[in-house]
């Protein structure tokens, strides 16, 4: 999990780049597209282990990424319909999200998964 976290990181800071630079729309679409399949990709992975080892806080943690996804999924349709969008405020919200979920929620679940032997 930690290395997708570090993946995903890697990807927002490429949208950020993306943005900073001042790429076409087409460009700015394509990475949040793979930060999109990457997300869905990694909750998956996360829900799947809660699951699989009755984690207690399993539905919590999924509507958090819920919450999420559909932020960023809301915001990619606006970005591929022309619309105008302000980045700044999505990036800002991305980097904060996912910190925020990597270093609260995520934290709850890997002792959990370790004392049962998930490594």
């Amino acid at each position: 999990m930690d290395d997708q976290h570090g993946i995903l990181m890697d990807t927002m800071n490429e949208l950020r780049l993306a943005v900073v630079r001042g790429l076409g729309r087409e460009q700015v679409s394509e990475v949040l597209d793979r930060l999109i399949e990457f997300t869905r990709m990694h909750f998956s992975s996360e829900e799947k282990l809660m699951d699989q080892y009755l984690f207690p806080g399993r539905e919590e943690h999924r509507a958090e990424h819920q919450r999420i996804l559909a932020q960023i999924l809301q915001s990619s349709h606006r970005v591929q319909h022309g619309e105008q969008m302000q980045m700044r405020p999505l990036l800002c919200f991305l980097r904060e999200s996912y910190s925020e979920h990597i270093e609260s929620m995520d934290r709850e679940y890997g002792p959990w998964l370790n004392e049962r032997g998930v490594q």
